[in-house]
């Protein structure tokens, strides 16, 4: 039996190796970006160009979207030129870390049009995406999250599903609210160690074999003892995650002080400009102005 057609709506620093493996698997692939150019690669092995999200819907069984912002998300799916106004049945996917609100509300208006929609956030960032080793959390109905797994499983290695929609993007928010404390312990115990005259990356090899040891101690540490702020995953994007697990979390009268405080860390770093750094530029919060100077 041949497979679905595939339509993907985003091929950022993590869409374009998500997409990547979809072609590897054998999946025909439709595909749009605000940027063309960054689609490039893709079109050269195959995949299918089109103008618009639109155009994606109606060329495709199954649409996946990782974009940046709930905003994006909102007028990819219900814009004028949307994935809703022009999908008829099957399937779509918002793989971007959103609004549980959100989730819900694209859930009903595209369960109205006979359209399965999942919540399905990721974590790993970029090594995860190129690596398919993401972690794939989903919302929605069970009967669409088992058409689709065999997909999730070209692209992710730790798959689960954990109810209604929603559900995806709240698992999603509990995983930011656990990154963003450990981001700042992480650069505490660099700067500390560099302190006290120790070297650094001797200190997270063997920590990292212990009770502290993360999957941000293990791979973000050594970006941060290099001075090495590439993003695998966007400040911008990562105060976007936190706003929305405060705002959730108020909902729920939750008080999350932890996360308060990693945000406004992030906050004073975007400030300074750094807001297309990747996350591990943290540490560059903590460093003196000679040294952030460097």
């Amino acid at each position: 039996m041949s497979k679905p057609t595939v339509g993907f709506i985003g091929l950022g620093v993590m869409g374009a190796a998500m997409a990547s493996h979809l072609l590897d698997a054998g999946y025909a692939l439709t595909v749009y970006n605000r940027t063309k150019s960054k689609a490039d690669t893709l079109i050269a092995r195959g995949a299918k160009w089109v103008e618009n999200p639109a155009d994606v819907a109606s060329a495709s069984d199954i649409v996946i979207t990782i974009v940046g912002f709930p905003k994006d998300v909102e007028e990819v799916y219900l814009g004028e030129h949307g994935i809703l106004s022009a999908k008829k049945g099957g399937y779509v996917i918002d793989m971007t870390t959103s609004s549980p609100k959100l989730a819900k509300k694209i859930y009903a208006e595209a369960k109205r049009r006979s359209i399965a929609a999942l919540d399905a956030p990721v974590s790993g960032g970029d090594i995860g995406a190129r690596n398919a080793s993401l972690v794939i959390m989903v919302g929605g109905d069970r009967a669409a999250y088992d058409a689709v797994l065999p997909m999730f499983e070209c692209i992710g290695r730790t798959i689960r599903y954990f109810g209604e929609a929603g559900s995806g993007q709240y698992t999603k928010m509990a995983n930011q609210i656990a990154i963003a404390s450990g981001m700042m312990g992480v650069a505490e115990a660099i700067v500390y160690a560099e302190k006290a005259g120790l070297d650094a990356t001797e200190v997270l090899e063997t920590i990292s074999g212990g009770a502290a040891g993360s999957w941000s101690l293990s791979n973000l540490g050594p970006r941060m003892i290099k001075g090495d702020s590439a993003p695998g995953f966007y400040i911008k994007h990562f105060i976007k995650d936190m706003r929305i697990a405060i705002e959730s979390a108020t909902e729920m009268n939750l008080d999350l002080p932890g996360l308060k405080l990693a945000k406004r860390l992030y906050d004073e770093l975007a400030a300074r400009g750094m807001e297309d750094d990747g996350t591990q530029a943290i540490i560059r919060w903590y460093l003196s102005d000679e040294q952030r100077r460097k």
